[in-house]
Formats: C-alpha cells, structure tokens, sequence
C-alpha cells in the first residue's frame, strides 16, 4: 500500500511541475510589459529599469524560470546577504525555516511558496488567494451538495420509471443542462430570480457570502448563496442525474437482485439495502472530479452575481493583465485537481485491492 501511495503521489509531483512549466512559458510568452502595467503613467526608463530587476525580468529565460521554480518550491537555494538580487531570502516575500547552510552566505531553507507579488495591488499572490479561496470553496461545495442530493434523487426515480413520461423527461432536461454554458444560464436565473421575481424570492442577482454593513460592519449573507450555486450546480446536476439512472438500472439487472424480488422484498428496500450502495460508485467518482473542477470552473458565475471569490479575482486580473495573479490562481486550480485526484486514486486502493494490483 505504501508503495502505491508514493506512485501516486509522485505521479501528482510530475503533473504540477509539467503544470508550473507549461504555466510560465505561456504566460512569458504574451506581450505586454509589467514595468509599464505597475508604473502606468510614471513610467520612465530608469523606473522600468528598476521594476525589471526587481523581478527578475531582466535576466535570460531559463534564468528566469530557474528562480520561479524556487520561488514556488517548499524546499529552495537563497542568499542571506542582502545583493539586490532576486535570490535573496527576503523577510518581505518568505516565511522560512533554515535547513542548512551551504558556504558563508547561502542556505537551504523550509519556506512557504511565493506566488510573486499582484502588478496592479503590489500584494502578495498568496494573500489574495487566502482570502478568495475560502468562498469559491463554499459555493462549489454548495453546488456539489446540491447536484449530488438532487441529482441522485432524480437519479432513482427515473431509473424506476424507465420509459416513462417523466424519465424521457429527464433525459431531455439533463441534455439541456449538461449543453447550456453556465454564464448564460447565470444571466437567465440572475435576471429571473433577481429581478423579475425579486419580490417573491427575496433574493438579489449580486451579492457575495459577507456584505459590508455601514453601521453592523461584516454580516454573514448566505441567502445570496442560492442563485450562484444553483447555477453552477447545474451541469453536474444534469450528468449525475445520468450516471445515478444507468448505474441503478445496470445493477437492479443482476441476480442478486432479482433474487432479493424474488424473496418478496419491496421495491424500496431492494433499492436502499442491496442496490444503491453499489450503484453509487461511478456517481462518487464523477462527485469527487466535479468538485475540483467547479473550484476552477466558477469564474464567471462569480463575476456574473458578484461573488468576491477566486474566480471574481482572476477574472479582474485577466481584463488588468495582472498576470501572477492569473498565473497563482491557476496554480492553485491544478494542485487542486491533483490532490482530489490522489486522494481518490488513494481510496480506490483502500476499498479494492485489485486496483492496487493493477
């Protein structure tokens, strides 16, 4: 087991460094120039001069990804003299802990990963993230909670009214659903629910999870949770509603099954004690992808209803071209994924030993 979890866990290694590097080169690739974006109009040659030596834009390309590199890996190489270079262990960017030291002025250090500063706010990458993510985590959560509850529900029935009027029904709702692109559908139901039925609803088309009150200062918010996380919920809502009614209907045709009916079991219990644990497997799986990628697929529902999450940020930074902010954030997206991933590829390996094998 412990030699299949480091398997996995290496193989998640190698995905985030092809990541970090195919993340770079892109974004070093496009034009503009970060002197220009953070000095705007008091750009001037010696000023720009600055900015480029302070990141390090002034040195060759593979010089330049080599300190990236260390800027994002936990364990680096820096200077404690303070040379004006990009290679010192400034308090300003690291939070460390010194390993060892290698000659008079370097060390290696334990650190937290700098994600560069943003050109437009100057602040850290990461401190933008810290306080975004833990929105976009709630409201992908909320829609994952509301796709799998709904959806399995949905699931059931169709699967016991195969070739009604309603499972034919469903199969159409869930076509449509997986086919609409979620900032349409988001426009549809902020403008519906929003404006439209406002005075029914009592809910708004913007909003984030805290408001700023005047007088109360923060408030909790979470009514304005709901349109956001039905929209987003949507499109997993319409696959999982599929897989949970082909799953069923594959398992209720095995013997073990018809045995049970045989018995003289209700329906009901067959479908509760003996069905549903099993037909529950591909649904977990697809739950498990899901949620990674509503964590990066919630840019613009966020922007649509207002959401301040991580998808708000990034989508802010792209029409600034404040590219480390893009560039964290989808770092932070990947590692994500690859985490879910091994979490799941790990739990597969607990409950059946021939994956293992395999």
């Amino acid at each position: 087991m412990i030699k299949y979890i480091t398997k996995k866990v290496l193989y998640g290694v190698l995905v985030l460094y092809g990541v970090i590097t195919v993340i770079f080169f892109l974004f070093n690739i496009l034009p503009g120039d970060p002197a220009t974006i953070m000095l705007g109009q008091r750009a001037n040659k010696d000023a720009v001069e600055a900015i480029h030596k302070d990141l390090g834009t002034d040195r060759p390309i593979m010089e330049q990804y080599a300190m990236y590199l260390n800027d994002l890996s936990p364990v680096s190489v820096h200077n404690y003299t303070n040379d004006n270079s990009h290679w010192y262990l400034n308090p300003s960017k690291y939070t460390w802990t010194p390993l060892f030291t290698i000659g008079e002025n370097k060390a290696v250090v334990l650190k937290y990963p700098f994600l560069r500063r943003s050109y437009i706010t100057k602040r850290k990458v990461s401190d933008i993230i810290e306080e975004t993510l833990p929105e976009t985590a709630v409201l992908a959560f909320s829609s994952i909670c509301i796709a799998s509850l709904v959806g399995i529900f949905l699931g059931i029935i169709s699967a016991i009214k195969r070739n009604s009027f309603y499972d034919r029904m469903s199969l159409v709702l869930a076509v449509l659903g997986m086919a609409a692109p979620s900032f349409f559908v988001g426009l549809i139901i902020a403008w519906l629910f929003g404006y439209v039925l406002s005075d029914y609803t009592g809910l708004s088309p913007t909003g984030s999870l805290y408001d700023i009150d005047v007088w109360d200062g923060e408030k909790l918010k979470l009514k304005n949770l709901i349109l956001p996380s039905i929209t987003l919920g949507i499109r997993p809502l319409a696959i999982v509603v599929q897989l949970m009614r082909s799953s069923l209907l594959d398992v209720m045709g095995q013997d073990y099954i018809r045995t049970a009916r045989a018995k003289g079991l209700p329906l009901y219990k067959v479908i509760t004690r003996h069905a549903l644990k099993n037909a529950l497997n591909p649904v977990v799986t697809a739950i498990s992808g899901w949620f990674a990628g509503l964590m990066a697929g919630a840019v613009f529902v966020e922007y649509i209803f207002s959401w301040k999450g991580i998808g708000y940020e990034v989508f802010e930074a792209l029409t600034k071209n404040d590219l480390p902010v893009v560039m964290g954030a989808t770092l932070i997206f990947a590692t994500i994924f690859v985490v879910i991933n091994i979490l799941v590829d790990i739990a597969y390996g607990v409950l059946d030993p021939r994956v293992r094998v395999k």
